[in-house]
């Protein structure tokens, strides 16, 4: 990548990992890119440094409630994280930046604040006012990449199944064969769906949903053209052997996707919102408060998801003739 980006990156939980990972993935990239620019939203008093940050990286500056102790959750600092959020969501919409990259939050500390938030990616879609979004997670293993999508995020399983419904499906193969297309420069993108059941249903034997929802919604999708065919059989889905016939893959639910994705690319996956009208990035870890400023947290996924936004934005413009 030669061209000059502009990134935003939210830096999350206080608490944890995320200032200290901001840093060193930001200077690991400007040093690989050095006409790009990174902008970190947060408090600077936590990436305090022995040395002046390179030009190339700013600190927009927002105060922390209260001060900040590593590892140690405080609720009081909840109203900051969702203020770093949305200030560098809102920031990438308007323009002001070519992608947005999020550092991990912590859900629990900001629902006991007394303030509504899921998860990063229903949090933007409402910021952004996006008909349908989807979370889909971007690694590589060995020599296979990976990139396997969610039909639902986060809710306990048992409310799953209500939520697999033939609009929505239809929603999201359309968003992730559009996105694949213009953003990640796949020409024709192939989708491999998996079944909510197990067995894919057992034709009907062990659940309905395949027969009256996920294979009608595929059905659909064929008709307009795109290439999606399932519904697989989720234990037998990621067969290695046919990985490189497979451009994304749609999970029904968070961990059965996701448990065979970080098995293959732990720490190196970098998750994507689908559908946003920005281009967003995430690592694919959490907190990490019990290593929260020590100085030992691994940035190789924050830098993926980086490489990975800078990339998507340069596709991005060069789709729109930018």
């Amino acid at each position: 990548m030669s061209k000059i980006v502009n990134l935003a990156i939210s830096s999350g939980e206080p608490a944890g990992i995320g200032p200290e990972i901001c840093i060193v993935a930001a200077l690991n990239f400007i040093r690989d890119h050095p006409f790009s620019s990174i902008t970190i939203y947060g408090d600077p008093n936590l990436f305090d440094q022995p040395f002046v940050l390179p030009k190339q990286i700013q600190i927009e500056a927002i105060p922390l409630r209260e001060k900040v102790e590593f590892g140690k959750l405080n609720s009081n600092n909840a109203a900051y994280v969702i203020e770093v959020l949305k200030a560098s969501a809102n920031a990438t919409r308007m323009g002001r930046h070519d992608a947005l990259v999020t550092a991990p939050v912590q859900k629990s500390v900001i629902n006991d604040a007394n303030i509504r938030f899921t998860g990063h990616t229903e949090f933007l879609a409402e910021l952004d006012g996006a008909k349908q979004v989807v979370m889909m997670l971007c690694g590589r293993s060995q020599e296979h990449l990976l990139r396997v999508a969610l039909a639902t995020t986060h809710m306990p399983l048992s409310l799953v199944p209500q939520e697999i419904r033939f609009e929505s499906l239809c929603q999201m193969m359309q968003v992730m064969h559009d996105d694949l297309k213009n953003r990640f420069a796949i020409h024709r993108p192939r989708i491999r769906v998996a079944g909510l059941n197990p067995h894919a249903g057992e034709s009907g034997h062990l659940g309905r949903e395949e027969l009256e929802i996920i294979s009608p919604a595929i059905r659909a999708m064929q008709d307009k053209g795109i290439l999606v065919d399932g519904p697989y059989p989720a234990d037998t889905m990621f067969n290695p052997k046919k990985l490189d016939e497979v451009d994304a893959f749609l999970a029904m639910y968070h961990d059965q996707g996701l448990a065979a994705f970080k098995f293959a690319t732990f720490m190196t996956g970098v998750n994507v919102s689908l559908g946003l009208s920005f281009v967003r990035t995430s690592v694919d870890h959490g907190t990490a408060l019990d290593i929260a400023g020590k100085g030992i947290a691994e940035s190789s996924s924050m830098f993926e998801a980086l490489s990975l936004a800078a990339e998507l934005a340069l596709n991005k413009k060069n789709a729109s003739g930018a």
